[in-house]
């Protein structure tokens, strides 16, 4: 029995192990053809991998349809492409996600929100929405204003050499 289960439980390593291998190629394989401008061939690597979990390709598919790259520009795809992305703690998509109820796109605009997922992607560690969650604060959008937090986060984006954080962060020392 004990054999058993070690068989059954190398079966499962290596099966597990394989699937991230197989899903990092294809993702690279779609990822090289957006980055080409070949918007069909992404679409093609991307779309089996959004419907089995892998947060990067439904985070990518968020941009295609955001952005209108071999889709029709479609705000609330994008969200729902983010969305599933930014659940499985995609930095990435939680900031995007972020900017989508900031504006509006393809969601009503919730300054709360924005506020949620800014943070998330921040505290990984995610210059843009460090800087996001900054002027979130400077400007008290989704939350009481407070310049002091919002330097901490401007901080955080300019040591990461994000520039219009090392601006904001200078006016906002100039008050």
């Amino acid at each position: 029995m004990k054999r058993t289960a070690i068989t059954l439980l190398t079966t499962l390593a290596v099966l597990l192990g394989s699937a991230d291998v197989s899903w990092s190629a294809d993702f690279n394989k779609g990822y090289d053809a957006y980055k080409k401008g070949d918007y069909k061939t992404a679409l093609r690597e991307f779309k089996p991998l959004t419907k089995q979990g892998y947060a990067r390709a439904q985070y990518t598919l968020g941009l295609m349809y955001r952005k209108g790259r071999g889709v029709v520009q479609d705000y609330k795809t994008a969200v729902k492409w983010y969305t599933l992305a930014a659940k499985q703690g995609l930095a990435s998509a939680q900031n995007n996600l972020g900017y989508m109820y900031y504006n509006g796109e393809g969601v009503i605009k919730d300054d709360k929100t924005a506020v949620k997922w800014f943070t998330l992607a921040a505290e990984q560690g995610d210059a843009k929405a460090q800087y996001n969650l900054g002027w979130m604060y400077g400007k008290g959008l989704g939350v009481v204003q407070d310049y002091k937090t919002a330097v901490k986060w401007y901080t955080l984006a300019a040591e990461q050499g994000l520039a219009r954080a090392q601006h904001n962060l200078g006016v906002l020392r100039r008050k």
